[in-house]
């Protein structure tokens, strides 16, 4: 028993580092400052870019190889990453404009439109982080049970990157709304999806996930973030009108996620 609630609070103080993001976000970003939001909505794109290519999209081929040929594995976690693109594509296509995330209506210098769409995208943004968290928290707690000493530097590194994407979700909420406390409240929620799935995991759904599955999902889950990524966050940060925020923002989210990654090595 003290191992099962220590491997689930190390599993929540990992996920509720998004709060901390949040926190950043809404406190450290000059209030609603345009620079701010541009470079803050480049660097989300940096952190879901690299953190889909460089771990999760790896992470499934490598799971499906445990079951597959590595010829095998890495064609179906390809399949998978470009499902997950049509899926979340095709949904954008049929969604009306005037209620959908990925469409600006108007001009863009118009607060109101362009502040339901950041508002909308912040949600989307976090439903997709939470989806990612999800399984991580099940292999957090896992991991926890196994070996302790293993998981706190595990549970550490997975909290260092969800900082970023608690800023992630909280930056277009609070610019749009100009409301901490909801900007807040979505990135927290966003990081509960971890201990939520170790519990989740630890009681229904271990005994059917199998390699292949978890594979095949974690590779979706990187196409939807990488859509995400180019078709939402990096063309508003882009229209913000202030490019080179963006790019760097982009370039400093791709370096943070680089260095905690490093520390799970």
């Amino acid at each position: 028993m003290e191992n099962v609630l220590f491997a689930f609070a190390l599993t929540l103080a990992a996920g509720v580092a998004t709060s901390l993001g949040g926190l950043i976000a809404i406190l450290g970003g000059g209030g609603r400052s345009k620079r701010f939001l541009a470079a803050a909505l480049g660097f989300s794109g940096g952190v879901m870019i690299y953190i889909s290519l460089v771990e999760i999209l790896p992470k499934a081929a490598d799971s499906l190889a445990e079951e597959h040929s590595s010829q095998a594995a890495s064609w179906m976690a390809a399949g998978a990453f470009f499902a997950g693109i049509a899926v979340v594509a095709i949904i954008d296509r049929l969604v009306p404009d005037t209620v959908n995330p990925h469409e600006v209506p108007g001009d863009i210098h118009e607060e109101r439109p362009r502040e339901r769409a950041l508002l909308r995208m912040g949600t989307f943004t976090a439903v997709a982080i939470a989806v990612h968290n999800f399984p991580e928290g099940f292999a957090t707690f896992v991991s926890g049970l196994q070996d302790p000493q293993i998981a706190v530097p595990i549970a550490v590194a997975i909290a260092i990157h969800n900082v970023p994407e608690g800023i992630a979700v909280a930056a277009p909420v609070h610019h749009a709304t100009g409301s901490r406390g909801r900007a807040l409240t979505l990135a927290t929620l966003a990081g509960l999806a971890e201990p939520a799935g170790a519990l989740i995991g630890f009681v229904l759904l271990a005994p059917f996930i199998t390699p292949t599955l978890f594979g095949l999902v974690f590779a979706a889950v990187a196409g939807i973030m990488v859509f995400i990524s180019f078709d939402e966050l990096l063309p508003t940060a882009q229209r913000s009108g202030h490019h080179h925020h963006a790019v760097y923002g982009l370039i400093a989210g791709m370096a943070v996620m680089a260095a905690s990654l490093l520390l799970m090595m």
